[in-house]
């Protein structure tokens, strides 16, 4: 077996990951101050917590109508040619967007603007994600997915800390949105840039129902693929605090938007250190218990967050959340692409993506309305409490995910 560092250079060595790990940095950090921007403009204009709710709304909808075509998309098509497409829809979203920020239009308008970014999200993560396999060798894929995790958690790092710095200086929005739309041009060219290795199978899904629909019938029939996904679905519908961010910042610790750029970043740096961590080491032994241990240790922190009234202490409990949802991350999509064929793979990452989109956004909307209800802080220390019940389930219900020793299709 190669030694880690080694497995690392290879990895790294090769031209196409480089390009495709670019365009990931870019496009995370065009997100991270997108959420950024926009939760603390509709706060701060609405005051209202439930306001928030509406964020996860508008993303959310993209997701439901869009997660089978973009999965079709993408087995059809050129997966690079539909990334730039993706972005180039975001783009036209950052441009509306930043026009609503400077003419302080109805908060409608940011909700419509939000919902044309998500269809750009929606149709670029299936291809973004079934593209790794055709330039990694499958041995390499887990410790791809580490290390362009990291360079995605670096972005998340700089992204929100440079959003809150340029809200805070500019009092506006509006220049986030235009380095957005910069962020976006940049990455379709780098998506352009990359070269596919060949793969055995070139026959494109037909157009129907029945073909767009075998994503979905695989991750059933595939207990493993099942399992990781709806872990991950509960774990972040109820343990994230994301939405929250700008009511704690503001309300709570009493930060401003430089200190939500840093609680925001908080997480991406304990995702991060991990991520490296992982590119760096041997395949994970033990890789199911390492899952479902790194979800219960997510909550955990989480709940410590929501107990917090000290920015240091809420800070560093986001740092380890973020660490630990690095770990079950790269896990879980390691489980997906190793245990999906090529042919398959656009439409069972869209069903992945529809997981944690449905988690993030549904997510969103949740928290909102109970931190609204009672409070942030109840809101974060029980969505922690149900997150480690949700571990403590799946590890029972699901034997293959108990069973997961190192990743490979031979168990």
């Amino acid at each position: 077996m190669s030694e880690p560092g080694h497995t690392a250079r290879e990895v790294l060595g090769l031209r196409d990951f480089r390009l495709f790990a670019s365009a990931t940095f870019m496009t995370a950090g065009l997100q991270q101050m997108q959420a950024v921007a926009v939760g603390w403009d509709l706060y701060e204009r609405t005051g209202s917590v439930m306001s928030l709710a509406w964020i996860g709304v508008a993303q959310f909808l993209p997701v439901m109508l869009l997660f089978l075509p973009a999965g079709q998309i993408a087995d059809r098509f050129d997966r690079r040619l539909v990334m730039v497409a993706s972005q180039a829809t975001f783009a036209v979203g950052s441009i509306g967007l930043s026009v609503s920020a400077l003419i302080h239009a109805d908060p409608l308008w940011i909700f419509g603007f939000l919902f044309v970014t998500g269809i750009g999200q929606v149709l670029n993560r299936p291809s973004r994600d079934a593209l790794l396999p055709m330039i990694v060798p499958t041995r390499l894929i887990p410790n791809a997915l580490a290390l362009n995790s990291s360079l995605f958690q670096v972005s998340s790092i700089g992204g929100p800390a440079l959003a809150g710095v340029l809200i805070a200086s500019a009092g506006s929005a509006a220049g986030v949105y235009f380095i957005n739309l910069a962020l976006s041009l940049v990455t379709m060219v780098l998506a352009l840039a990359i070269r596919v290795r060949p793969v055995a199978v070139t026959k494109r899904p037909p157009l129907t129902l029945d073909a767009m629909f075998a994503g979905v019938r695989h991750v059933i029939r595939t207990r493993l693929i099942l399992g990781v996904m709806i872990v991950d679905l509960f774990a972040v519908m109820f343990g994230g605090v994301s939405a929250l961010l700008p009511v704690f910042a503001k309300d709570v610790l009493h930060v401003g938007p430089v200190g939500l750029g840093w609680l925001a970043s908080a997480q991406a740096l304990g995702a991060l250190v991990m991520g490296v961590t992982q590119g760096l080491r041997k395949p994970t032994r033990h890789a199911g218990n390492t899952f479902t241990i790194a979800v219960a240790c997510y909550g955990l922190a989480m709940g410590i967050f929501g107990l917090s009234e000290t920015f240091l202490l809420s800070f560093l409990a986001l740092v380890v959340a973020g660490a630990m949802d690095n770990l079950s991350v790269v896990l879980r999509h390691s489980v997906v692409q190793i245990f999906t064929p090529d042919e398959l793979r656009g439409r069972v990452s869209a069903v992945n993506r529809v997981f944690v989109d449905s988690s993030n956004h549904v997510g969103t909307i949740e928290t909102s309305l109970l931190a609204g209800l009672t409070s942030p802080g109840f809101c974060a220390i029980t969505g922690g409490l149900i997150t480690i019940a949700v571990a403590i389930i799946a590890r029972q219900r699901f034997h293959e995910l108990r069973d997961l020793k190192t990743l490979t299709r031979t168990q």
